[in-house]
């Protein structure tokens, strides 16, 4: 396959394997939540880089996300909006400065954009479920080298789409020879045909053609006669038999008092037809079947129904054209949400994202991620999903602009609150729903456990021990008093901690007899293995392993399990 070579690839290749793992801080002020206490399990809006935040998420969420929509700086060199635009702006001077393997002295503006967006992607990568999808925005300036870059981490038979948003319905007349009226959404899974995307509701005026009944929608199907060439009666004589319309335009098998009228799969000429069903399944789903008058005549013809049977769609076209999906739309929505202030350029519509979310096949309950938040119309959107269906979709928004408080995570408060003056109703009432604000905190390293000054708490521990063992998320990890805090197929993980010096240096932070023949017998019941973490032990690892359990000391043996 191809690949794209750019200047400080060979530095960054591997960089987002070195990047540390951070814990995430609660900032209990600018969260919004019902709770006493914010948790890290609601939606989530973390202020910071977002390479690192990414990181962060790993331990978590690697595996769970199922819609990650991105929208990097697009690398035009313009400096004039608030998400500034240029990878030679302070911010990126500063990531290659101090974060980032590469000189960037050395680098074009082209080589500084990919080496930027390198790591990131692959950490989205490692986040996306198996059957996720990731949407990135981007205009012609990185359009080719993003799509080469995407190919080689994602692979290039996990390629969907490349979309057509025409966000600017006037168009720019800033490129030579054309008036620019759309960006690119390259469309990615995780694992080849693996995501399940949904189809689209059809518009108003293409549902002129579609009538509901008690069952559903349907339209006019096939005609129930069939010439083809298993048609022929001698060959298929249980299909030529009589159908019957009643007064009422219903059909049946049999004929009823009153006017009913008889019909015959036959056909002019010498041409024969039959019934495309049989007699018992008409009989079974007369309801099925939809007779049309013409003049003197009937036709028969199948209803045909939605693939999902509740209403009618339609796949998505390639190109999303709609005055809603509109850069108009999107910022007047963003000045209605902050009483006519223009608090933000270029952001994206609402509606927008709220279609891609649902062809993504995001279905209540699932995440949704967008690691370069902007003005928040991802959250705003998830919340309006799930006002609509009653879902409970979660949002992780990251953004490292200072904005993120006063315009990222206000413009969620506001949308969940209620915009007073907002033409849409449901929006004036609020959407509802809840966050945690968070910012990152200092690397879970073996230095600061040691010396005390870094101890993560228990959960962020155990999230960091579950991930690194077995490269992925545990589906469900919680605080016990056996000190077991997850389990796979195979295994059961216990971690004897507290975040304390003076727990850690006791003997009460010790696995010794008692708690290994606790920890065996559950082992036991359960037909797995053990791994304890914990500072230190009063048995030897012979006895242990005797037992099924294997003893990992604080904080030197955390690492991959050759056993996975």
């Amino acid at each position: 396959m191809p690949s794209l070579d750019f200047k400080g690839k060979q530095f960054i290749y591997g960089h987002h394997l070195t990047v540390p793992i951070r814990t995430l801080q609660i900032d209990a002020d600018k969260s919004l939540t019902d709770e006493s206490d914010p948790s890290l399990n609601d939606n989530l809006i973390i202020h910071g880089d977002n390479l690192h935040a990414l990181k962060a998420l790993l331990p978590k969420y690697a595996g769970k996300v199922k819609c990650i929509y991105i929208d990097p700086p697009y690398n035009t060199g313009s400096q004039a909006w608030v998400y500034n635009d240029r990878v030679n702006s302070p911010l990126m001077q500063a990531w290659f400065a101090q974060n980032s393997p590469v000189d960037g002295e050395d680098l074009e503006l082209h080589d500084k954009w990919l080496c930027m967006m390198w790591p990131r992607l692959h950490l989205l990568r490692e986040l996306l479920s198996d059957d996720g999808v990731i949407f990135v925005s981007i205009d012609h300036h990185e359009q080719h080298h993003l799509r080469m870059i995407m190919d080689e981490i994602f692979g290039a038979e996990t390629f969907i789409a490349c979309l057509a948003a025409v966000l600017n319905l006037k168009g720019s007349r800033d490129n030579r020879g054309f008036t620019t009226t759309h960006e690119s959404v390259l469309v990615y899974e995780k694992v080849a045909r693996s995501a399940l995307l949904h189809e689209v509701p059809l518009h108003d005026d293409e549902i002129d053609d579609w009538i509901e009944d008690n069952v559903g929608w349907y339209k006019k199907g096939a005609n129930l006669k069939y010439s083809g060439e298993n048609a022929p009666r001698e060959k298929r004589p249980n299909l030529f038999y009589p159908i019957y319309v009643y007064e009422d335009g219903t059909v049946g098998v049999e004929p009823k008092s009153g006017t009913s009228t008889e019909l015959w799969p036959i056909a002019d000429g010498n041409k024969e037809v039959t019934w495309r069903w049989g007699r018992d399944t008409v009989a079974a789903n007369p309801g099925e079947i939809l007779a049309i008058r013409s003049e003197n005549s009937w036709t028969l013809h199948k209803k045909q129904r939605p693939p999902t049977g509740v209403i009618p769609s339609k796949k998505p076209k390639s190109t999303f054209y709609s005055p809603k999906y509109s850069a108009t739309t999107a910022t007047t929505t963003v000045k209605e949400i902050f009483d006519s202030t223009r608090i933000f350029d270029y952001p994206k519509s609402p509606h927008f994202l709220h279609d891609l979310i649902s062809i993504s096949g995001a279905d209540p309950g699932d995440i949704i991620l967008d690691s370069f938040a902007g003005s928040g119309t991802t959250a705003h959107a998830v919340l309006a999903l799930n006002k609509e269906d009653g879902g409970n979709r979660k949002f992780i928004l990251i953004e490292c602009e200072d904005y993120a408080d006063t315009t990222t995570a206000e413009r969620v408060r506001r949308v969940i609150n209620g915009v007073e003056n907002a033409r849409d109703k449901t929006l004036r009432d609020g959407l509802g729903g809840s966050f945690t604000y968070c910012t990152l905190g200092e690397p879970i390293d073996e230095e600061g456990m040691l010396t005390g000054e870094n101890l993560p708490t228990y959960m962020a521990l155990a999230d960091y021990i579950a991930y690194t063992a077995t490269g992925n998320a545990l589906a469900a990890i919680s605080e016990r008093e056996d000190y077991c805090f997850g389990e796979t197929d195979a295994f059961r993980f216990y971690l004897i901690y507290k975040p304390t010096l003076q727990f850690l240096e006791s003997n009460a932070s010790a696995l010794d007899g008692d708690r290994a023949e606790q920890i065996a017998k559950a082992c036991k019941e359960t037909g797995k293995k053990a791994y304890v973490y914990a500072p230190q032990k009063f048995i030897s690892q012979k006895e242990l392993t005797d037992m099924g359990i294997t003893f990992c000391q604080l904080p030197y043996n955390i690492h991959r399990i050759a056993e996975v």
